[in-house]
């Protein structure tokens, strides 16, 4: 702590409750100007000279490493800056990044976009000091070398849109995020990419091995600058991990009984996500067997459908299905945060192989109309987790993540004007430019990272993919300014509240038929003309 002007005098109360044995401090009146200070819960006080009105500047500085490192921090980052200075200089580095993508819209839509984008910036957070120091999983201090190492992976959320995001916007900030992500591997004892980085530590929050569709997605769009060779080790070392969370059942039996593990189902179907973009990346390296043996296992999903009820349902190890089983339950159900609607439909990788176990496409888009248009009971709301009815439409729950790919699944079932409908209802509904504009917590980025995407007009049903699925732009106009120096212009021709439904696409002049653009269309620059109607192209 660094003030502008010299202070007279100080003191302290320590606030931490009562101490068993304070040693012989106790010789001391800690309490006035006193110079070692410590405790969980201090309250400080400085007295001043001061003129009538005048104002005392206070800067702060924090490391993971040393006090030395953060007085270092504080006078590199800041110098002689005043508190106007450091305030000028935030909000033209904000601008710059908030500049990458230039909308045109209705005030609302611009309000919308641009908290969305400041929502997707704040994490991961950078965890080091200026001199690239910090403290590692092994609680040792490493240099991170020609990398910014981050923090705050809420991989479980963030995997779905907000990485693939940066791999577009951001994508040297997000190598150094896979860079980090590597460095976490390395030092850590238990050899696994984070599940949920929270500073020197992993706190092991939420399901799945996400942080491999994370790096497999980098490496295969060309944004990871080490050895990828080295990234898919760390992978496969994380999905053998047999004594996590159920996954030598998982590898043993195809599934995880529900007698092993209070989330078997949604373990099961999230491994098996995870295995697939494992397998993409192995087939991006040309490793063969690797290929061969993940993408075998991306298809235990299968083992946790239930034909006769036509949903994700708990298997025992007997390899009966669970007797006691409520399809709309978020607990007891072997789900996490969510329940068997919406996590029926959590196959991301394979959406053609789901849609012909459930019946066909005509049978699979009206289990999709019945999600987006069921009417849940309210005790439902009494016994689930963070959701409340404005998070919700119908039974598709916005407000968290495992259903974030579904309404773009109409687009497989060969009824992509649905996909543009709900997408435009979603993105209405679920992003308000209100204080409690969003329909669920932000949860690092993901909820704003979709509502980006969507309302630029595609989304990454499956990362780890090159493709992203078409929906419905809910902009007139925008500019993507790329890192490579390229642009990417975006227009919605016709565009109206009412013109949800896309007449024909253009990508540089050629129509798009199959609903798809891909990665590399976008990083080589160009423009995606959207022609926008009223009426249901069918």
């Amino acid at each position: 702590m660094k003030f502008s002007k010299p202070f007279k005098s100080y003191g302290q109360k320590n606030f931490d409750g009562p101490q068993i044995y304070k040693g012989f401090w106790r010789k001391f009146d800690q309490s006035k100007n006193f110079p070692e200070i410590a405790g969980k819960n201090l309250k400080m006080y400085f007295d001043f000279d001061t003129e009538e009105n005048e104002a005392v500047e206070v800067k702060l500085a924090i490391s993971p490493v040393s006090q030395a490192n953060a007085l270092e921090n504080m006078e590199k980052e800041t110098g002689n800056m005043s508190f106007d200075q450091i305030k000028a200089k935030a909000q033209e580095n904000w601008n710059k990044e908030l500049n990458k993508i230039v909308i045109k819209g209705s005030e609302t839509e611009k309000t919308n976009f641009y908290t969305a984008m400041y929502h997707t910036f704040i994490s991961p957070t950078t965890y080091m000091d200026v001199n690239g120091e910090y403290k590692g999983l092994d609680q040792n201090i490493h240099k991170a070398e020609g990398f910014t190492n981050y923090t705050t992976f809420s991989i479980w959320d963030t995997y779905r849109a907000l990485h693939p995001f940066f791999n577009i916007i951001q994508p040297k900030r997000n190598n150094d995020m896979v860079q980090s992500m590597m460095a976490h591997y390395n030092q850590f004892s238990m050899k696994m990419l984070p599940i949920w980085s929270h500073y020197a530590n992993d706190n092991w929050c939420m399901s799945g091995y996400h942080s491999v569709s994370v790096v497999a997605d980098a490496v295969i769009k060309g944004n990871y600058s080490g050895d990828p060779k080295e990234v898919l080790k760390a992978c496969i070392a994380t999905a053998n991990k047999r004594d996590y969370e159920g996954i030598g059942y998982y590898i043993d039996m195809g599934y995880i009984p529900a007698e092993k593990n209070g989330t078997s189902v949604s373990n099961t179907l999230e491994y098996a996500y995870d295995d697939w973009a494992i397998a993409q990346l192995a087939k991006h390296l040309g490793e063969t067997e690797v290929y061969r043996e993940f993408i075998k296992r991306s298809e235990n999903w299968k083992n946790n459908f239930d034909p006769k009820a036509g949903f994700m349902r708990p298997r025992l190890t007997d390899g009966s299905f669970k007797k006691d089983f409520d399809v709309l339950s978020t607990h007891g159900q072997g789900f996490i945060e969510g329940n068997s609607w919406n996590y029926s439909f959590f196959v991301p990788q394979n959406p053609d192989g789901l849609i012909q176990i459930m019946g066909g496409k005509k049978k699979f888009a009206s289990k999709l109309d019945e999600l987006f248009t069921m009417h849940l009971p309210d005790e439902f709301f009494a016994d689930t987790e963070d959701i409340t009815r404005e998070g919700i439409i119908g039974g598709y729950v916005h407000g968290n993540e495992p259903a974030h790919h579904v309404a773009y699944f109409y687009n497989w079932a060969g009824q992509p004007w649905k996909t543009q409908a709900q997408i435009r209802r979603i993105l209405e509904m679920q992003y308000k430019a209100t204080p409690d504009g969003l329909g669920g917590n932000d949860d690092a980025g993901q909820m704003s990272a979709w509502y980006i995407l969507s309302s630029l007009g595609f989304y990454p049903v499956a990362p780890g993919s090159e493709d992203y699925a078409i929906g419905s732009p809910a902009i007139d106009h925008a500019v993507l300014n790329l890192e490579n120096g390229k642009t990417f212009e975006i227009e919605a021709i016709n565009q109206s509240p009412e013109s949800v439904y896309v007449e024909k696409i253009l990508l540089n002049g050629k129509e798009i038929k199959n609903f798809t653009l891909k990665h590399s269309d976008i990083m080589n620059g160009g423009k995606l003309s959207f022609y926008m109607s009223s009426k249901a192209k069918k």
